[in-house]
């Protein structure tokens, strides 16, 4: 393996520790929440065992936490292929993508996280790599210049990106399946919590289990990780069990209330009711005033609170409802913004 491929590659079991791996399903009969995924996702892998064929190009979009990248190790779990992992800004130059792409075995998947920030030019290489399983390298230049065609074993290419709009078209017309991970139920969240708090053998009694899980925004990765901070705190501040006021009091210390929302969510959501008077407010004028990044407001931080409803995107920007007002116990203004449409 060349020192490029090294560099832009990791191996499946090398990105992460084995605590983290444990927790992580590893077939689609161990995957809690996304139903519909989930069945379309057995169909496709049932398909392409019974023709002994590749799957076809997968990519998953949606906001971070969501087990984008857990589906990709179960996919290969499930095909019984091995998993090569990269990212798209590691990718800097087309004969990194050349190197790995010529190494690759049949059948196997390729996982590229964050796959809307890839360069163009490793991008275009991509193409016919996707569709005709070739790779066209250029060799010598100018007159001289030849283009040598390399046939590549059939492989699946899994994408993952929580920016949808920023994949090209052509890039995104190569997927076979497409596919949107959504924020898990309360159910589900609870079964996450449960399973998790069984593999790290932790003490908890239901009613810490629903405690956390109605903290967790949703999002399995941040489930996991409070269960981590509650468990330190039981551990120090308490007898090792967590309970629903243990779990309270470790997460009230976390400056995470009864919602989940976090102290970056209130400052956004104090940034546009105090600062702006509700709004609207541009996402720029927001990241300015709190020295936050806007991908990161974007990615990160509004999901959550639209899906609670607490802001609206407006064509004039982002504008606090009645909603937010009330959890955070601020009056509404004697004459509200009006509603606009959303984008």
């Amino acid at each position: 393996m060349s020192q490029a491929e090294r560099r832009v590659i990791s191996p499946a079991r090398q990105t992460e520790d084995a605590g983290e791996l444990s927790l992580r399903p590893r077939w689609l009969s161990e995957m809690i929440g996304q139903e519909r995924v989930r069945e379309n996702l057995a169909i496709l892998i049932q398909a392409a065992k019974s023709r002994q064929e590749a799957l076809d190009h997968v990519l998953f979009y949606g906001p971070p936490g969501l087990g984008k990248t857990t589906l990709a190790h179960v996919l290969a779990n499930e095909m019984a292929v091995h998993l090569k992992v990269t990212s798209g800004p590691a990718v800097e130059r087309a004969g990194d993508l050349a190197a790995i792409l010529t190494n690759l075995q049949a059948h196997d998947v390729f996982f590229i996280d964050e796959i809307h920030r890839l360069g163009r030019a490793v991008e275009e290489m991509l193409y016919p790599a996707m569709e005709e399983f070739v790779l066209d390298l250029t060799t010598g230049k100018g007159p001289s210049a030849r283009i040598i065609r390399l046939r590549l074993p059939r492989f699946t290419i899994v994408g993952a990106t929580t920016r949808l709009a920023l994949l090209t078209a052509p890039l995104r017309s190569r997927f076979g399946a497409i596919h949107r991970l959504d924020f898990y139920s309360p159910e589900a969240m609870i079964a996450i919590v449960e399973r998790a708090a069984q593999v790290l053998q932790v003490a908890i009694d239901e009613a810490g289990i629903r405690e956390i899980a109605s903290r967790a925004r949703g999002t399995p990765r941040v489930a996991l990780r409070l269960l981590r901070r509650v468990r330190d705190f039981a551990q120090v501040r308490a007898d090792g069990r967590i309970t629903r006021p243990i779990a309270r009091d470790a997460l009230s210390l976390l400056d995470i209330d009864e919602l989940g929302l976090d102290d970056a969510d209130r400052r956004v959501l104090n940034t546009i009711i105090e600062k702006f008077g509700g709004g609207p407010v541009g996402l720029q004028t927001i990241s300015a005033s709190i020295s936050e990044e806007p991908d990161t407001i974007m990615d990160v931080v509004e999901p959550y609170l639209l899906q609670l409803g607490f802001i609206d995107r407006t064509p004039q920007g982002r504008v606090a409802t009645s909603l937010a007002y009330r959890h955070l116990g601020l009056a509404e203004p004697a004459s509200p913004q009006p509603r606009l449409p959303e984008l």
